[in-house]
């Protein structure tokens, strides 16, 4: 028994370098791409233990709930600032860092929109329907893994400073619940400028609307009709109509920057599918773009 479990140790320890070199050289022409691992990641976590059994299927702790790889990618021109502004990215439910970067063109986008920052990409539930955090739901998860980041950077000569400017907390379907939970409880709510989801509200609706009224970021809420989230975001825009909250509400075809830029609440209505809305129209790109992080200089 002890052989064999070294055996599939060394076999992970093998999958794993394969992944983080695939994912390393694949955006090389966009800039350096660096796969470490981090105690403060979401996984392993106590609660995931013993993996999780989801519609009679079992979901081994080994296989979806042991990678603690966070990828971070700074993109060509990058310029190392006092501050050093971060988009950090959640996948929604059957996926990984490596598949969705892929699927949705993730790095291309964010290399597109020329801002001045970093992208951070933590494993969550591994190729697996679930939405847990991990240790990212925990108080000060989300401060705790950009002071792992920060300090990671600067140690490798990336960055200078360890000061944190504007953070971009951006995820698609099941990442509803870690943002949610790191706008919460994540320890640098005050450092969060826009949060964006990508047909991603199906709850923790409370969490976002405490956010909404009490803070000055972007929230941009994109839906669809056969994703599941259509019910809760007319729900939420109800409840800010009777809060008397601002929002803009328009369908996609008829959005302009000028509205990403001069709205704080927005919510757009999509005639795509549920995997369509982050990059068939270059939409992360749109909405990175018009963020009020720094352009890079050419």
């Amino acid at each position: 028994m002890k052989n064999i479990i070294l055996a599939f140790s060394v076999l992970s320890l093998i999958v794993g370098n394969v992944f983080s070199q695939s994912l390393i050289l694949r955006y090389s022409h966009l800039g350096e791409m660096l796969v470490p691992q981090f105690s403060s990641a979401p996984f392993p976590h106590p609660e995931r233990a013993n993996g999780r059994l989801y519609n009679k299927q079992i979901f081994s702790a080994q296989g979806h709930y042991s990678d603690s790889s966070v990828a971070i990618f700074i993109p060509k021109g990058f310029k190392p600032t006092a501050k050093i502004n971060i988009v950090v990215y959640f996948h929604g439910w059957n996926n990984n860092i490596d598949s969705a970067c892929a699927q949705f063109k993730l790095i291309e986008q964010f290399s597109e929109s020329n801002k001045n920052a970093l992208f951070v990409f933590p494993e969550g539930p591994k190729n697996s329907p679930d939405s847990f955090g991990g240790r990212l739901e925990e108080k000060d998860g989300l401060k705790n893994l950009v002071t792992d980041v920060i300090k990671f950077l600067k140690q490798q000569q990336k960055i200078k400073t360890e000061k944190v400017g504007n953070i971009i907390l951006a995820g698609h379907s099941g990442a509803y619940r870690i943002i949610s939970f790191c706008l919460m409880r994540g320890g640098l709510t005050k450092n969060i400028s826009d949060v964006i989801l990508f047909d991603a509200l199906y709850g923790e609706t409370e969490k976002y609307s405490y956010w909404i009224d009490h803070y000055k970021g972007r929230f941009i809420n994109i839906y669809t009709d056969s994703g599941g989230t259509k019910n809760e975001s007319e729900s939420l825009m109800s409840d800010l109509d009777g809060w008397k909250i601002p929002y803009l509400s328009k369908e996609e075809k008829d959005v302009l920057d000028h509205d990403l830029v001069k709205n704080r609440t927005i919510f757009i209505h999509s005639e795509l599918s549920h995997n369509e809305v982050i990059g068939v129209k270059n939409q992360f790109c749109t909405f990175l773009s018009t963020s009020k992080i720094e352009t890079k200089k050419r």
